[in-house]
């Protein structure tokens, strides 16, 4: 007969301990839908495997202990046979309290698997936030970092990048790229009768200017001092010195901060037609033109094909 009762209990405990496992299983499940999409699993992989492995241990030491509790109460004196009608009756009152305290510890133990789940839902969200931020700030460093503090045009780095990308572009897809050099004229004077300030603001304008006569796809950069790079993207000769024209006219006309007028000179370099397809050729060869119209009057565009090669003097007219 203690056998026959004990038969029951194991059964009993087994069914709790396999409902803990579901239940954790079930908790996992909505862990996964609801914090899985939220964080990126290259970045955080590794969390939910451990909350996994922990929620089953959990789980599993909690069905050991309702094992442990139903051997014990099995363990006590027997109880006289009743008669086999009232064995139901019985079985069932004298059941009750050990029911009830399994029930109460289940509840328990459930309780504390949900509020560790709530725990790391939390800090899987705040964790994502943190990767947010993170990632926020880096983008905003590696903006700094291609862009000129005075200007807030791209500057020589991130130009060199770009160039690169589109004369290797044209090695495997054999489109135009041209690149436009434009060097202010006169604008050491502006420093030296209103001062870097107002030299500073000239700059700016320029930038302004160029930003809004161009098109998206073209990189405009700050060369350094108060010469500036254009790589037009999918533009002929023909194009880049009808665009470097618009630019020469509008500065005509320009009024500038400081009420001075300010001209530039341009050179432009073109592939195919001018260079081998190398960045630094394409470069040399934008600025062997810009010191030709430099050195021919100021003010006016000049292309590298019209321009003979010849041995650079030092330094470049202002």
């Amino acid at each position: 007969m203690q056998a026959a009762m004990s038969r029951p209990k194991s059964t009993l405990a087994l069914a709790l301990s396999g409902a803990i496992i579901l239940v954790a299983a079930a908790l996992v499940l909505v862990i996964e839908l609801r914090v899985r999409p939220l964080y990126d699993p290259a970045r955080l992989g590794f969390a939910m495997p451990v909350v996994e492995g922990l929620l089953v241990v959990v789980a599993v030491l909690a069905g050991g202990l309702m094992v442990v509790t139903l051997r014990r109460a099995g363990a006590a004196p027997a109880v006289p046979a009743p008669l086999p009608i009232d064995l139901p009756d019985l079985a069932l009152s004298g059941g009750n309290e050990e029911v009830g305290a399994m029930m109460g510890a289940f509840s328990r133990i459930l309780g504390r698997i949900e509020e560790q789940g709530n725990e790391i839902q939390d800090y899987a969200h705040r964790l994502e936030a943190a990767y947010k931020d993170l990632e926020l700030s880096n983008a905003r460093l590696k903006e700094y970092s291609f862009k000129d503090e005075v200007t807030g045009l791209y500057n020589r780095r991130f130009y060199s990048i770009r160039l690169e990308e589109e004369v290797s572009r044209y090695r495997r897809f054999n489109h135009p790229v041209s690149v436009v050099l434009v060097d202010l004229d006169g604008f050491k004077e502006i420093n030296d009768d209103l001062g870097h300030g107002a030299g500073d603001d000239t700059l700016r304008d320029m930038s302004d200017i160029l930003l809004r006569y161009s098109r998206g796809i073209n990189v405009i950069c700050r060369y350094g001092g108060d010469e500036f790079a254009v790589l037009l993207v999918e533009t002929s000769k023909a194009g880049a010195k009808l665009y470097a024209d618009r630019i020469r006219r509008v500065l005509s006309t320009h009024r500038f901060s400081h009420d001075r007028r300010l001209t530039a000179s341009f050179g432009i370099a073109s592939l195919p037609e001018d260079v081998a397809p190398g960045a630094d050729d394409l470069m040399r060869a934008a600025d062997e033109a810009l010191y030709a119209a430099k050195r021919a009057g100021k003010n006016r565009v000049s292309v590298f094909e019209d321009v003979a090669p010849a041995p650079r003097q030092t330094g470049r007219p202002t």
